[in-house]
């Protein structure tokens, strides 16, 4: 019996998911998700990811078992996984959806194609979100992103599944998956992975928490409710970018005229949901950027000069500023952070301290539960001015907690031994040791400064636009705008919500 595999990845959703609807089409299914042990070697991963797939899989599990079916759990590596099942019993075609992930799976979705070419296996591949797989002309982007958008979603009522021998079989189910050894770092306060939890939290922020999404989205105390927090559900595919975007347009269709406030929350929103896709594109049409400059005028530039000891002091919560370690605390207790405090982290981390993104991204990596590769590597060159054409933004931490936290909450939260400290000395401790020093608590905790702010920052300021004015880097600037900068392209105004936050560039992206 002939039959089509379906091959999860980070895509782990049953509803809009085109390479199994069509595969439902051509004949019996099979669907399968592989554990990769060298993908998991990789120093991108943790532990909580490995935890937040197990829980997303087996609510996909249930969904298909409701349907008559399964998902079988295979260990090894994915050729090796695909030939194993091939000899066992062959299939006619491998459907997956594209993946713009790290260089690993670059490799290896390469090494797919070339097993499945050998062995004559129909090799079928779908758009996952709105990312041109080999775009020729970025001028081109936009619209098949609005194209993309608008198609109907691709749902399945009944699927033919093959019948699985339990007794022969060589795989596991979801409930049986154990994490590998090596594996660690998985919070406690995490959010929890699977499409029902998925959907709740999206219906939730449509029909209240975006109330507050425009102007709550900036300070860590009101983000964790403004923004939608589905970033982690989108990142390993729990629900569809398309019916996201759907979902949202029909909820502003939806709104009374009066209801100004959501329908601007759920606009900007839809803003951010285009520069998500924006930022992968990047990384599609440079698989590179993981590691090495976007433009390479910049190599060199801090990659000499990395100092371990501050690079330990920051993944500690040990730099002295407490607005800088509160964040650091909260992302590792939780596994998120909203974004300005991310960009706040990367821009303290290439300025002041004048660390080189690469190693401070792999750490990063493993701390957002939401890592999405596409999107991390980009806003890490971008913040910290390696891409030749965003403007440098560098973020002051102590003016971010004061813009953010005036009253020291979120400090205080996150850092116990703050809890004591007056306001007036909250962010700047150290100018006030008096203050302080008759509290043996509060005086053990406190460190002063890695650096001095103002000096640093004047200094890695000083050096990385001394390499802007370059003229050899000044003529590679148009390459990389060629590729890789954003298209300002008139459209009528009740299709602008896509656009309106091309004069924000260099905000990024929040959920």
């Amino acid at each position: 019996m002939s039959y089509e595999l379906v091959w999860f990845k980070r895509d782990l959703r049953w509803q809009d998911h085109a390479a199994l609807a069509r595969a439902s089409q051509l004949g019996a299914v099979r669907c399968i998700y592989v554990i990769e042990p060298e993908l998991w070697m990789q120093p991108d991963c943790a532990l909580q990811h490995f935890e937040f797939v197990r829980e997303s899989l087996q609510a996909l599990d249930d969904a298909l078992q409701s349907h008559g079916g399964c998902l079988e759990v295979h260990t090894g590596a994915l050729t090796d996984v695909l030939h194993r099942i091939w000899q066992e019993k062959p299939f006619l075609r491998l459907h997956a959806h594209q993946e713009t992930g790290n260089g690993f799976t670059y490799a290896r979705d390469l090494a797919v194609g070339d097993w499945c070419r050998a062995h004559q296996v129909g090799w079928k591949e779908y758009p996952q979100f709105g990312v041109v797989r080999a775009l020729k002309n970025r001028n081109l982007w936009q619209a098949s992103w609005e194209r993309h958008m608008a198609e109907p979603l691709q749902n399945v009522s009944e699927i033919n599944f093959v019948p699985s021998n339990a007794e022969e079989r060589s795989w596991c189910t979801p409930a049986q998956m154990k994490a590998p050894a090596h594996l660690t770092h998985n919070p406690a306060l995490r959010q929890r992975g699977g499409r029902p939890l998925a959907l709740a939290t999206l219906h939730n922020f449509l029909n209240a928490r975006s109330l507050g999404y425009r102007g709550g989205i900036s300070s860590p105390l009101s983000a964790p409710d403004a923004c939608s927090r589905i970033s982690a559900y989108l990142a390993w595919g729990c629900l569809s970018m398309r019916e996201v975007v759907q979902q949202t347009r029909a909820h502003i269709a939806q709104l009374p005229p009066q209801a100004s406030r959501h329908r601007a929350g759920l606009t900007g929103f839809i803003s951010r949901l285009y520069w998500h896709c924006h930022f992968i594109q990047k990384l599609e049409s440079e698989p590179a950027i993981e590691w090495q400059n976007m433009h390479r005028g910049y190599d060199g530039l801090r990659e000499h000069d990395f100092n371990e000891a501050h690079f330990e002091a920051l993944k500690a919560a040990r730099t002295g500023w407490p607005m800088v370690d509160a964040c650091v605390v909260m992302l590792r207790e939780t596994g998120w952070l909203n974004f300005r405090m991310r960009a706040m982290l990367v821009s303290v981390a290439a300025y002041p301290l004048w660390l080189h993104w690469r190693p401070v991204g792999e750490w990063l990596a493993t701390q957002f539960l939401d890592y999405e590769p596409g999107i991390h590597w980009s806003q890490l060159q971008m913040q910290s001015g390696t891409t030749g054409i965003n403007t440098t933004r560098v973020y002051n931490p102590v003016k971010q907690a004061q813009d953010h936290d005036p009253h020291g909450q979120f400090v205080r939260r996150w850092l116990p031994h703050m809890r004591d400290v007056s306001d007036q000395w909250l962010f700047e401790p150290w100018l006030n040791p008096h203050a302080v020093k008759d509290n043996p608590k509060v005086c053990d905790a406190l460190v002063s400064p890695l650096v001095d702010l103002s000096s640093a920052t004047r200094l890695a300021k000083q050096r990385l636009h001394e390499r802007r004015r370059d003229p050899e880097v000044k003529a590679g600037k148009n390459t990389v705008i060629e590729k890789h900068a954003s298209r300002k392209i008139s459209r009528p105004k009740r299709q602008s919500s896509a656009t309106t936050v091309h004069n924000h560039a260099q905000m990024g992206f929040d959920f």
